[in-house]
């Protein structure tokens, strides 16, 4: 194209104008409604702004993870100009020098890239203010639609631009913040179970992405010093002018800007309150719970000395919770239950958070509902009233929970310790025995925030005056709350293979120990009184098996709890000079008492069910598929081995978990007192291969449990991750086995242990010889368990 045609292409765009619409705000742009296209005109060069992509409309599958209201990457961008194009570059701010040498500042710049995110061509350009067509660049699969679905194994899709537009009733613009939607189609070739599950089409997946241009927020921030003692999340950037005797990482709070109004009176009103506003398409009566739950928080910043500093309202219909003022608690739809999130908008240079978006998932509730229908419901003498209010206090806790999340708190996975001291945790329902034996869920969930959670809000957002010692008074909030008693423990410290005893989710009581056993109680309460009562009547009698399932894994959690005690380490993320105890072992004694509590769990006595209730669950009727299941190897029948099975796996794989083993070894060779991985099988095996039954539905059972155990000690045996010690140890133990039965199986008329300990000495004898020949049976794994 020569300059004269160049020319007249301008100039016919620049007189287009009058026939698009004006969207003024943080960026002018113009909507062509004849080309569909987004031009956008350019006022702020070399001017830092926040670009950031989400997803509005999602494809409805927890385990693709492609969620309504999802928010993706959060970029700071700067449009700079050179010749006919204007270039979006991303700042890297991983990588800074906070300097007044400029050449300083410049010399960490050109160390670490930048990334130039797109490139627009200039078309027009009018009172030196160009436009630009940034249509391509709307349309664009910035949340990568494509390598998720790939990367999920949901089949090979490709971005469809003919099925693709400019989503109008979504782009707007506002002062501070220009959003800009597009509908995307992904065409695709043998989509996966979970597309297939949720699209309208599985080969044609049609989703909604969003592009927010935001003003980055004005000077003033105050930045707060990170400390791993506290249960905020970081913002961590390395300082190359950082003196040489300093470390080059700077940590700080991730935190709303709340400023008093008075800093130095004991309580005032903030200069700018937080306030949170509500989905209004949650329905009543989970809105009031989700209103009520969220307003807890106004407790801790009562205490921190705040009047009205937070609050809660509902979205006003004339206000858009695209717009950047709004922090929004959403509801989220989903084919399958999944997580719910606490997600903000920050700024990458401060931490300061800029927007809270909460995501609670519409499924949670129900499944809450179950749990309680699998303990107490009885549809014949009584309502659901009570399970309902159950269901009700949890999403209270799960509303205040997430919107945690967006004031910057992460987890504390040890409040149960005291006394469910912090929403930040994973609190499991507390259900009581009563004094006529009696399930009791009124007390199922806490109300309001705990004192860790006022600890926190206190460390993140007291407002100290100009003449008082900032860091002494925060060290000195943390001081007084552990010597006061109170735990803390990140995520990182939970989990099946956790060291850290006091570290669980979804678990009460000061010792895991002693709560499994008692949870263990309620658990063979609530299965003695099973029956067809537990589902309303007109269901089909297999449903019987979806609160079975919660029911009978109602113990899981716990067991993951108890389960840390084994090669269990105390410790604390302690500083220099703190006043946290060192980290020690846990004792000998209560490392055994762990053992037997999670081997009480595999008892047959404790796996199998009540022939009355097996009678009574039939077959799944077509159309009833649920994977919320025991998985099971008779075809349809509900297979109560299977059930079994997946227990057992739970149990087993909790004391043989490679990371525990590992520990077990090292632990006892520090301490002969702690015992050693050896001891842990050796009583392992005494509790399963070599004990019988006189019962023949318990020997069945056992020989289901042994086999769990068989399959995941040769598991460990060949685990080229652990020490060479730990699979020294675990061989040793199946060579024992196996000489063990060949002195066993001489003197036995029982046919059917006979044959279950021949193949067992079978398998471990050819596995000595050539192990990839070995193809034990892998256990059944069981039904997804969190989220609860």
């Amino acid at each position: 194209m020569d300059e004269k045609q160049d020319s007249e292409n301008s100039v016919s765009i620049a007189d287009r104008k009058q026939d698009m619409e004006k969207y003024p705000g943080f960026f002018n742009f113009y909507w062509d409604e004849k080309e569909g296209k987004i031009w956008l005109e350019i006022d702020k060069w070399d001017t830092e702004f926040l670009l950031l992509d989400s997803l509005p409309a999602g494809l409805g599958s927890n385990d693709v993870g492609l969620d309504r209201n999802q928010l993706g990457t959060t970029r700071i961008v700067k449009f700079h100009r050179i010749g006919p194009k204007a270039l979006l570059i991303q700042s890297n701010y991983g990588y800074r020098a906070i300097s007044d040498n400029p050449q300083e500042v410049a010399a960490v710049e050109d160390a670490f890239a930048q990334s130039v995110v797109w490139a627009f061509e200039i078309q027009s350009e009018e009172n030196s203010l160009p436009l630009v067509d940034a249509t391509e660049f709307f349309l664009r699969d910035a949340k990568n639609v494509v390598k998720r679905l790939k990367d999920r194994e949901q089949g090979d899709f490709e971005y469809d631009p003919d099925r693709s537009a400019i989503w109008m009733p979504r782009t707007k613009n506002f002062p501070l913040n220009t959003e800009v939607e597009a509908i995307l189609t992904f065409r695709g070739k043998e989509p996966g179970e979970h597309v297939k599950s949720v699209a309208a089409d599985p080969f044609v997946v049609t989703i909604r992405q969003h592009h927010s241009l935001i003003q980055l927020p004005e000077e003033g921030f105050k930045t707060r010093k990170y400390d791993p003692r506290a249960s905020f999340f970081g913002l961590v950037y390395n300082d190359y002018a950082t003196p040489v005797d300093e470390s080059l990482d700077k940590r700080y709070l991730v935190r709303f800007r709340l400023k008093k109004k008075e800093p130095k009176a004991k309580i005032s009103e903030a200069v700018k309150p937080i306030v949170f506003y509500v989905d209004p398409a949650i329905p009543e009566p989970i809105r009031s719970a989700v209103v009520e739950g969220a307003k807890w928080w106004n407790q801790a910043f009562e205490a921190a000395g705040y009047k009205d500093a937070y609050q809660v309202k509902m979205l006003p219909d004339d206000a858009d919770p695209l717009d950047i003022r709004y922090n929004m608690i959403n509801w989220v739809h989903r084919s399958t239950r999944g997580w719910s999130y606490g997600m903000v908008v920050r700024d990458p240079r401060t931490g300061e958070i800029m927007k809270g978006h909460v995501s609670l998932g519409s499924l949670r509730i129900r499944q809450d509902f179950l749990i309680a229908e699998g303990l107490i419901a009885n549809y014949e003498d009584e309502d659901s009233s009570r399970m309902l209010e159950m269901a009700l206090a949890r999403i209270r806790q799960l509303s205040v929970h997430e919107v945690g999340h967006t004031l910057g708190l992460g987890h504390n996975y040890c409040s149960h310790i005291n006394g469910r001291s912090s929403v930040m945790d994973y609190p499991a329902m507390w259900v009581k025995i009563d004094e006529n034996g009696d399930l009791d869920i009124s007390d199922a969930y806490d109300t309001g925030v705990g004192e860790w959670d006022k600890v926190s809000i206190a460390y993140g957002y007291q407002d100290f005056p100009e003449d008082v010692d900032e860091e002494k008074e925060l060290n000195g909030i943390l001081e007084d709350a552990f010597n006061r008693g109170l735990y803390f423990a990140p995520s990182q410290d939970a989990g099946a293979g956790s060291a850290h005893p006091l570290a669980a989710s979804w678990v009460n009581g000061e010792n895991a120990i002693d709560e499994l056993n008692r949870m263990m109680e309620v658990r063979k309460i609530a299965l003695d009184n099973f029956s067809e009562k537990r589902i309303r009547s007109g269901q089909p009698m297999a449903l019987l098996e979806e609160p079975l399932v919660t029911t009978y894994l109602f113990h899981r959690f716990q067991m993951d709890s108890a389960a840390s005690f084994l090669g269990g380490l105390y410790y604390h993320h302690k500083i220099r000079g703190g006043v946290q105890e060192d980290p020690k072992f846990v004792s000998g004694d209560e490392q055994r008492r762990a053992l037997e509590a999670l081997l009480e769990t595999i008892h047959p006595k404790n796996l199998a069910l009540k022939e009355e209730l097996l009678k009574i669950i039939t077959p799944r009727p077509q159309g009833y598929s649920n994977r919320d299941l025991f998985p099971g190897r008779t075809g349809l029948p509900f297979d109560p081995l299977g059930a079994a099975e997946t227990a057992a796996n739970l149990s087993v794989s909790l004391i043989l978990h490679p990371e525990r083993s590992q520990r077990l070894v090292e632990y006892h060779a520090r301490d002969p007192e702690v015992p050693g991985l050896g001891e842990v099988l050796d009583v392992l095996l005494e509790a399963t291969w070599r004990t019988t039954h006189t019962s023949r539905d318990w020997n069945e059972i056992q020989r289901v449990v042994d086999n769990v155990v068989l399959y995941r000690l040769v598991e460990l045996a060949c685990n080229d991750e652990v020490g060479s010690q730990v699979r020294a140890l675990a061989g040793l133990k199946l060579w024992e086995l196996a000489e063990w039965i060949m002195d066993e199986v001489d003197s036995l008329e029982d046919e059917d242990r006979k044959a279950h300990l021949m193949y067992a000495a079978s398998m471990i004898n050819l596995w000595f010889q050539n192990p990839d020949k070995v193809k034990l049976t892998k256990p059944l794994d069981p039904p997804m368990g969190p989220p609860i």
